[in-house]
């Protein structure tokens, strides 16, 4: 079994180190050669062209960043449906809206090509040592056969229905972690402007039902040190949350607090912050509020 694996950023790297270290045959493509070298390295096989790879390979793999990324990979000339052999397999990690998957579902489906959309959550950390959540949505048999490869990267793997639902469920987490990020944010800089010692806060929260594995994540990896190395960017939530926020829409919602997180990440986007961790959504707030939460040890 050949597996071919394009979009080898922060989190498609460590994916498809996996793979290598299970002993699979993977081809890597990615447009910018310098992240595949190290893949190569480990046994890799540099694929030049989309096309190259995705003729070759019984499985293929994609982890992009934006829907158009992902449309363009898939259905461009030379795009993974127009040269992938019958019976290929492809998975997309992406996290992308419904119509998008099943765009490329209904394409694929004509072609004789399986196709599904198996966005993830765990960030870098739980892609290297694979305890990644996969949300996984299009045809159940389909699913069944690659489920082994998707055992190597995850220990929460579901099956959740028809194509696009695994870009639903994973928008719907995206929409939480929006939205937790913003009220950590808020919550936290409203301590420290009424002269609450920030890591205090912190440990009082994390004692009660206020706690939340995001206000955990960005006070003690990011903010309390300042350092704003992305593990997810700004850009990223924004976009999941733009999407999200189009679902609450769609399932007959007129406001809710996803809007609000939506205005937050833009904002952060528009300081300068797109590059920056999602945990950067709390420098607007810092700054508006004339106040910096961070250690003082």
């Amino acid at each position: 079994m050949k597996i071919g694996f394009i979009g080898t950023g922060v989190m498609g790297s460590r994916m498809a180190r996996r793979l290598l270290g299970h002993g699979y045959q993977l081809a890597v493509h990615n447009r910018t050669f310098n992240k595949v070298l190290p893949l190569i390295e480990n046994g890799g096989i540099y694929a030049e062209t989309i096309s190259e790879l995705s003729s070759q390979c019984d499985i293929v793999c994609t982890c992009l960043s934006m829907p158009q990324d992902v449309m363009n990979v898939y259905l461009g000339n030379e795009g993974i449906i127009e040269n992938a052999r019958p019976a290929t397999i492809c998975i997309d990690f992406t996290s992308v809206g419904a119509d998008t998957s099943n765009t490329i579902f209904e394409m694929a489906d004509g072609r004789g090509i399986s196709y599904l959309d198996c966005p993830v959550s765990g960030g870098p950390e739980g892609a290297e040592s694979g305890t990644l959540t996969i949300m996984a949505g299009g045809e159940k048999t389909a699913f069944q056969k690659v489920k082994q490869v998707l055992d190597v990267l995850g220990d929460t793997i579901e099956f959740l229905g028809p194509s696009g639902s695994g870009s639903i469920a994973k928008l719907i987490n995206q929409y939480l972690v929006a939205v937790h990020s913003l009220a950590a944010s808020e919550a936290m800089v409203t301590g420290a402007a009424f002269g609450l010692e920030s890591e205090q806060l912190l440990k009082v929260l994390k004692a009660s039902y206020g706690d939340s594995r995001i206000l955990r994540r960005h006070m003690e990896q990011y903010v309390f040190g300042r350092l704003f190395t992305p593990g997810g960017a700004v850009k990223y939530v924004h976009k999941d949350v733009r999407l999200a926020n189009q679902l609450m829409q769609e399932a007959g919602l007129s406001q809710y607090t996803g809007q609000m997180a939506e205005k937050a990440f833009q904002t952060a986007g528009e300081n300068g912050l797109w590059d920056q961790d999602m945990a950067a959504v709390i420098k607007p707030l810092e700054e508006e509020a004339e106040i910096i939460v961070e250690s003082k040890q």
